[in-house]
């Protein structure tokens, strides 16, 4: 989510410039070589004054840390050349299961689908499949599945319209981080509520994570919130309104990405992946007790 410096509403009102690596970040603290304004993090102790991580890299500076020449994305993140690598792997992984889906058929399907407690014989492991049976794979695999060409195609169009940005903003691993965890609350919340017997698979459930830690960071780069809005609406409308879409796991994974987004964004500087991480592990570890309490009612 690139921002021109000096665009940000308080960066107008105070008329200070802003760190040329960490656009959050007001500043009045210049390089004394190339006159870049620099933030706290990124000042580098020179023989006179301060140099920015970029006039030290370039052999003009000393006594930096390692990780001062390393640009930071706004969650903390490293900066790499492509800030959409994981994006368009995760749309990889999505269409190879897709397309194992039309070879395989429905057997394929049938193994690695999200249902809680059944009798599928057809698979020939045994009558009763699930993850009451200790099938805990289907809560992950089957957020890789999909239904049909549109179902696929209106997910992975979301991913790449909402993952890209997210990804640019919070760094790879984070990220990744955020979209298993929301899609496995998300599965989880399923498990929880809906029938045992009840299938369910896509995508969306961590794409509503994404849509949620993207909400939150729009508000807090005080961008306008309306269109960000007017877009969860219309996906609520379309989770409550037609049948056959798992509501379940869009608010399971809709309120994990708010969380883990709130974490992200809002963490303090000095620990900031220690928050960050150790909120993604609160919420796997309320997928687990989740699964564990589920599976106890159900056997």
């Amino acid at each position: 989510m690139d921002q021109a410096p000096g665009s940000r509403q308080d960066d107008a009102q105070s008329g200070l410039p802003v760190c040329y690596r960490h656009p959050d970040r007001e500043t009045g603290i210049r390089c004394t070589r190339c006159e870049r304004p620099i933030c706290p993090e990124c000042m580098v102790s020179a023989s006179v004054g301060f140099q920015c991580p970029t006039c030290v890299r370039e052999g003009s500076g000393t006594g930096h840390a390692p990780s001062a020449s390393q640009p930071r994305t706004l969650a903390g993140g490293v900066v790499t050349a492509d800030p959409h690598l994981v994006t368009k792997i995760l749309i990889g992984l999505n269409l190879a299961a897709f397309l194992a889906q039309q070879v395989l058929g429905d057997s394929f399907t049938d193994r690695f689908e999200l249902i809680g407690r059944a009798f599928m014989p057809t698979l020939g492991l045994g009558e009763i499949q699930g993850v009451a049976e200790g099938q805990w794979y289907r809560l992950l695999t089957s957020m890789f599945l999909h239904v049909s060409y549109i179902h696929l195609l209106s997910n992975m169009l979301s991913l790449w319209w909402i993952g890209g940005p997210l990804e640019a903003a919070l760094g790879r691993a984070r990220f990744l981080t955020l979209y298993l965890v929301s899609g496995l609350a998300g599965s989880a919340l399923s498990y929880l509520l809906a029938e045992p017997n009840q299938a369910a698979l896509g995508a969306s459930g961590a794409i509503f994570g994404l849509f949620g830690a993207l909400a939150v960071l729009v508000r807090q780069q005080r961008y306008d919130m309306r269109p960000i809005i007017a877009l969860l609406v219309i996906n609520l409308v379309i989770t409550f309104g037609w049948s056959g879409i798992s509501w379940q796991a869009h608010i399971g994974g809709l309120v994990a990405g708010v969380v883990i987004g709130v974490g992200m964004v809002h963490a303090p500087r000095e620990r900031r992946a220690l928050v960050q991480f150790g909120i993604c592990g609160l919420m796997l570890a309320i997928v687990v007790v989740v699964t564990l309490l589920r599976t106890v009612q159900l056997t």
